[in-house]
């Protein structure tokens, strides 16, 4: 046994100077991961919405989404789809600079993706169907962002109740969307305090992530636990009441009239109405 020290002294090997040097290691591994959930989160969170005097109702504006939507997914005359492109770009014209941005990146992305999925027809002969369903995803992408960025979120909950969408499908849609960025953030935290803890050289950093996916699990249950104490705190009886009541604007009747056209020209390039 070594000799005891005496009181109010050090023992000796405190007082011994150490010289550990960790090896340099690179975090390009936890760097790209956390750039990869980041820019997914980017997609996914809504802003604030951003309306124009010009703009209509949120139910009018969904309405008008998803009949454009249904229109350029039944059109076999890509006439019809240029037209609807020619209108989804002038009104990609008037959203703000980073809303445009997004727009243009996640059409973009969507078409490209569609047009190396479709890249055996191609390569068969048939590049028109390819060039087809591109220029279709392209336009629904374009839709559909427009139609998010444009409109506030508490809003567009508000459209889907009053087309009459059913109640738990709103509130699942919206506390999905909600939990996920949640999550995501939550998951970039537990990124960012594996890079600061890291010391050494390590050779399997790919096994962390199972651990920040256990973090990220034991966090999404504790959140459903809260929303689930809080529902019930509530008197939560599965009813989702929008507390503001619609009330129609002038110009939606113009959207209406717009769309009326748009279905007219749908019909007669399809050859449904006679020339």
């Amino acid at each position: 046994m070594p000799k005891l020290e005496k009181q109010g002294q050090l023992p000796s090997w405190l007082t011994q100077e150490e010289h550990y040097q960790p090896t340099n290691d690179r975090d390009g591994f936890i760097a790209r991961s956390a750039l990869s959930i980041s820019s997914a989160l980017a997609r996914l969170r809504l802003d604030g919405g951003a309306e124009t005097p010009l703009s209509p109702s949120a139910p009018v504006k969904l309405l008008l989404a998803l009949a454009c939507l249904l229109l350029v997914s039944l059109a076999r005359n890509y006439l019809f789809v240029l037209i609807v492109l020619a209108g989804v770009l002038v009104r990609a014209c008037l959203l703000p600079r980073a809303a445009l941005l997004r727009v243009v990146t996640t059409s973009l992305s969507a078409a490209l993706l569609a047009l190396v999925i479709m890249l055996p027809a191609i390569l068969l002969g048939q590049p028109h169907s390819a060039l087809g369903i591109a220029g279709k995803t392209l336009t629904c992408s374009g839709i559909a962002m427009e139609t998010a960025l444009s409109t506030p979120p508490a809003e567009l909950t508000g459209a889907l109740r009053k087309l009459g969408m059913p109640n738990v499908l709103i509130m699942t849609l919206d506390l999905t969307l909600k939990s996920i960025v949640r999550l995501g953030e939550v998951a970039l935290e537990a990124l960012s305090a594996l890079r600061l803890r890291s010391v050494g050289r390590n050779q399997h950093k790919d096994l962390s992530m199972g651990g920040i996916g256990g973090v990220v699990l034991l966090k999404a249950a504790e959140a459903a636990q809260q929303t689930h104490d809080a529902m019930r705190c509530r008197g939560f009886t599965g009813s989702y009441d929008m507390p503001h009541s619609w009330r129609p604007r002038a110009i939606d009747l113009v959207w209406l009239c717009l769309l009326a056209v748009l279905l007219a020209i749908f019909c007669y390039l399809q050859g449904l109405i006679a020339p």
